[in-house]
């Protein structure tokens, strides 16, 4: 058997055969570039990296795309509060992610395509619609006709009738029908804008991942992926849009991770309870926050709260011990032990039975469980009087591929920004001016920074609280 994933689209769990052999075409649905990401943007960051990764070690060949949404009202309130213009806050703020999903493990996508520098194929994507008679214009707006897809509502299980109760025009749109939703939205007096057929604009926010999916990977893909929150109305629009155009399946298999709570509570913006990845890891090992999210099943929901980080630190912490003293113990293996093929087979044991977890459905959670019973039989190896370098290169091998696979390091990764760096050199030059106020107040400085010194003679050594 292979690899089995849930899919959204059936509700059911499937075997993953893709569309051409040996190769997987993913498109995950990227954040809204107008801040800092949160962590509820940094779990399908960590998680779809992993499938990636996992696909990667299985030997097939990924083509992964993932989207910034650079233009969008957001980003238009953000330029206003700013007083800057749309393009210099989503440069920043895309630049701040690529710098924090890169502190998680999360390696970059074939192509992150931006909506900014795809309005041409948007535009012409919206024009196919009207022509096919599944969009239409409205005084400089283009909707698309929600009733005409006669499959709407097959992702989310929903039906149109189920879908027209809550269903309202707002105030200043001029659609036929409560359920049509927006393909480009005329634009207003200041903000930034595109020219097209329909007069000055924007694309409204479903067509860009459509179109853009189309363009980099084909009219159809092999999985399509994202936030739970994103299935309906995104993704379901999206379907309609891209299969309305191609008359061809859009996704053949959809995947979304659950919510994350924090504290016990939802994460909202409303609440003020959302949690900003760029300050999590000014104070953690980021390393310890993608340790986190993979602890749990990628489809469930998740708690954070500060001391379930901790106790993934020093989960995780443990792990590490493990892999450094099979290091350190490989220089003194003489080669003679009576139980190498037993311990050598558990290795192997061990090795299938995490690859059995990852293929179903990609359980991190049983995964990592595998990765700590490797632990206690390295552990139990190392207390043997002698040990073969055979079985030490077995062990440090499973943990090295193991580790790779969930996107994690086997080192503490934990680096000194430059802020602290010069705070400590600071110090250091206080100390040296007998300046022991400014000095003891840097530590302290330092301190809240959840950065503790220890003064030795071979210089200022640090570590976080």
């Amino acid at each position: 058997m292979g690899i089995k994933l849930y899919n959204t689209l059936t509700r059911e769990k499937e075997e993953f055969k893709p569309l051409e052999e040996g190769k997987v075409k993913m498109y995950v649905c990227g954040p809204t570039v107008y801040n800092y990401i949160h962590i509820g943007n940094a779990r399908p960051a960590i998680v779809f990296d992993t499938v990636r990764r996992y696909f990667e070690y299985r030997g097939y060949q990924t083509q992964f795309v993932s989207n910034f949404t650079d233009v969008d009202d957001k980003l238009i309130r953000a330029a206003k509060e700013l007083g800057e213009d749309v393009p210099t806050i989503s440069d920043r703020f895309i630049n701040a992610y690529f710098e924090d999903t890169s502190a998680l493990g999360c390696r970059r996508a074939d192509e992150h395509p931006r909506v900014m520098e795809n309005i041409d194929i948007i535009v012409e994507f919206i024009e196919a619609l009207i022509e096919k008679g599944f969009a239409y214009e409205s005084e400089g707006d283009v909707y698309y006709r929600t009733r005409k897809f006669g499959e709407y509502g097959k992702l989310s299980h929903q039906s149109i009738d189920e879908l027209r109760v809550g269903a309202r025009i707002d105030v200043g749109e001029k659609k036929d029908d409560a359920l049509d939703f927006a393909l480009w939205k005329a634009a207003k007096e200041g903000e930034i804008s595109w020219d097209s057929p329909w007069g000055k604009g924007r694309p409204g926010w479903h067509i860009e991942c459509s179109a853009m999916a189309k363009k980099y990977l084909g009219d159809t893909i092999d999985i399509h992926a994202g936030g739970q929150d994103l299935a309906f109305p995104h993704h379901e629009n999206e379907i309609a849009q891209t299969e309305a155009l191609t008359g061809k399946p859009f996704a053949k298999y959809w995947m979304h991770n659950g919510y994350i709570n924090i504290d016990n509570e939802k994460m909202s913006k409303s609440l003020g309870n959302f949690v900003l990845v760029h300050d999590i890891i000014k104070k953690h090992d980021p390393q310890v926050l993608r340790f986190f999210m993979l602890s749990v099943h990628y489809r469930h929901p998740i708690n954070y709260s500060e001391e379930l980080l901790e106790n993934m630190k020093a989960s995780l912490d443990r792990l590490r011990t493990s892999y450094q003293n099979l290091k350190h113990r490989i220089n003194s293996s003489t080669g003679l032990t009576h139980n190498k093929e037993e311990y050598l087979n558990k290795v192997n044991s061990l090795h299938e039975e995490f690859l059995k977890e990852m293929d179903d459905d990609f359980n991190t959670a049983n995964a990592i469980s595998v990765l700590f019973e490797l632990s206690k039989q390295a552990n139990y190896y190392l207390m043997e009087k002698n040990t073969d370098i055979k079985v030490i290169e077995a062990f440090l091998k499973e943990f090295h591929d193991l580790f790779s696979v969930l996107g994690l390091s086997l080192e503490d990764q934990e680096i000194l920004d430059e802020e602290i760096e010069r705070l400590i050199q600071q110090r250091n030059q206080a100390r040296k001016d007998r300046n022991f106020q400014l000095s003891d107040d840097i530590r302290d400085q330092l301190k809240e920074m959840n950065i503790i010194l220890e003064d030795t003679p071979q210089g200022t050594r640090w570590k976080r609280g």
